[in-house]
C-alpha cells in the first residue's frame, strides 16, 4: 500500500476522503482564525474603552480638586 505524503491525497488516510484544505487553513490561518482575532480585536476595543474612561473619570476628579483648591 501506497503512503500517502500530501495532506491533499486521500491515498493512505484511513479516514476515508478529507476536505481539501488550502495553504492558508493548512498554516493555522483558515476561517476559524479570523474570528478568533475579530474576537480578540474586540476584547481589546473594550478594554481600551474602559481604560478611557477610567482615564477620563480621574483627570475630571483632578480637575475638580484644582478648582477646589483655587477657590
Amino acid at each position: 500500500m501506497t503512503v500517502s505524503k500530501n495532506i491533499n491525497n486521500p491515498v493512505g488516510q484511513g479516514g476515508g476522503q478529507r476536505k481539501r484544505q488550502s495553504r492558508a487553513e493548512r498554516q493555522n490561518n483558515g476561517p476559524h482564525r479570523n474570528l478568533d482575532r475579530q474576537g480578540a480585536a474586540d476584547q481589546k476595543a473594550e478594554l481600551v474603552r474602559k481604560m478611557r474612561e477610567k482615564a477620563g473619570v480621574a483627570e475630571a476628579a483632578e480637575s475638580a480638586d484644582a478648582a477646589t483648591a483655587q477657590s
